[in-house]
């Protein structure tokens, strides 16, 4: 691992001594400067990853030396150290540019702490802009739809996004929730920030505060070393807490706390740490409805659903289906030198004639199968696999389908028709087999296919 290099620039040779011995110590490689000019002088030469600079120096002070760098057009970080002017030198510094102050006395710890912070800054900053080129570059993960419902949700996002308002994004799974995060981020003030995704479903109330929140040293029994927690790898960026609606209650009031306070206390700590993120949560329940079953905190409802944004689910939106189809097939191509395949009209219809419960993640694995089955070809219906064609919905929502005032009669229909597809299925289109499944006369069975438009496919 290359070491990074340090410029260490005061006019006490003590002071110079002792933090290139602690640093050289700590696995850096460190030169150094004993004024202002000499900063200068160095960097004709050298470009250090860190500038440790004292501001009170003979010749040019470190504001100066930080004045003739911005005129110069000179990209180099600086931490400054100061026992002089206090607030208003470090506030001048900062203006200039200095990432951030060190004040004298200080401790070593501190130093290293601050020295530390900086190239993790510099580390997510740089991933966050590998990321952006790679969104700028690569069109293949954005929001598909012309329908008048995505019409409006890419007005809303329009609207929103330059403000720091919390979003709450829902909508039901595969709707494309995180998606929709990534592209408020990217038209922020805040897209040369991180964004950090937290799935909150797959973590234990234990370990997910650990996550948000970090922890210190020693705090449970696997904490062998502080960690910083999404909140403050979020530090001016976004954080995207995915499926909120999962938190225990007692996880809920700590994030309260953050969304009042801005400021975050790691597990096993007592000192607060102010932090600059912007919130964007998603959820696929009604935390309305959780609110009143008192598995969500009201008040914390109210602090998530400053802005909301609905995608609905894709039966909903069905002549975005075509549009989604060609995205997915440039998208995904047979090899990295084959063309977008083609589908068949009637490939074409028979996706449009689902209900897709997994939204438009099921409908994107769906056609990145048949690619690979049609070998990059033309699709049609033969190389299209849909599981919901055997097993259509697994499960009927009653509580749903008697809010929407569906007769019953239609609901039965739909119980009977599922079990025969699923018949069927089981029976390997073995229409006599697939009857004495369901304990009925094979000539019922025939009409009933009829009846319900059952494909042999």
């Amino acid at each position: 691992m290359i070491k990074k290099k340090l410029l260490v620039a005061d006019d006490d040779p003590s002071i110079r001594t002792l933090l290139c011995t602690f640093l050289e110590g700590e696995g850096f490689h460190t030169m150094e400067a004993r004024s202002g000019a000499d900063v200068l002088d160095v960097l004709q030469a050298d470009r250090p990853d860190l500038i440790l600079m004292d501001v009170r120096m003979p010749k040019m002070t470190g504001i100066e030396v930080l004045e003739k760098l911005r005129e110069d057009g000179i990209e180099v970080p600086v931490l400054v150290m100061t026992a002089h002017g206090t607030a208003t030198t470090a506030i001048k510094a900062i203006q200039l540019g200095a990432f951030d102050y060190i004040a004298k006395p200080f401790e070593l710890e501190n130093v290293l702490l601050t020295i530390n912070r900086f190239f993790d800054y510099q580390a997510l900053s740089k991933e966050v802009e590998s990321l952006r080129e790679q969104l700028e570059r690569d069109t293949s993960e954005r929001v598909v739809g012309n329908s008048p419902a995505m019409r409006e949700v890419y007005k809303t996002i329009g609207r929103v996004a330059n403000s720091d308002a919390t979003v709450l994004i829902t909508g039901e799974t595969g709707t494309g929730k995180e998606l929709v995060a990534r592209t408020i981020h990217a038209y922020s003030s805040r897209k040369n920030g991180p964004l950090v995704t937290v799935s909150c479903s797959t973590l234990p109330e234990t370990l997910l505060e650990s996550e948000l929140f970090g922890h210190e040293k020693g705090s449970f029994t696997s904490a062998i070393a502080q960690r910083k927690g999404r909140f403050e790898l979020a530090h001016k960026g976004t954080i995207f807490l995915d499926e909120i609606g999962e938190m225990s209650l007692s996880t809920q009031k700590k994030l309260l706390r953050v969304l009042q306070e801005r400021e975050i206390e790691r597990v096993g700590g007592s000192m607060p740490i102010k932090v600059d993120v912007r919130v964007i949560a998603a959820t696929n329940k009604n935390l309305q409805e959780e609110v009143q079953k008192k598995t969500f905190r009201e008040d914390l409802f109210y602090r998530v659903n400053v802005i909301t944004i609905h995608l609905p689910p894709l039966r909903e939106r069905r002549e975005d289906i075509p549009v989604l189809v060609d995205h997915f097939l440039d998208k995904h191509r047979f090899s990295h030198s084959s063309p977008p395949a083609r589908i068949s009209e009637e490939a074409l219809a028979v996706l449009q004639g689902q209900d897709w419960p997994g939204n438009v993640r099921q409908l994107e694995n769906a056609v990145q199968r048949a690619v690979v089955m049609a070998r990059g070809g033309t699709i049609t219906s033969q190389h299209l696999y849909l599981e919901e064609q055997w097993s259509e919905r697994k499960f009927i929502d009653l509580q749903q389908k008697v809010r929407e005032k569906v007769p019953m009669k239609d609901v039965l229909s739909e119980v009977e028709r599922q079990m025969i597809v699923e018949a069927l299925h089981q029976s390997h289109e073995n229409r006599s087999q697939a009857a004495k499944i369901l304990g009925i006369y094979r000539r019922l069975l025939y009409a009933k296919i009829k009846e319900y438009g059952i494909s042999e496919n």
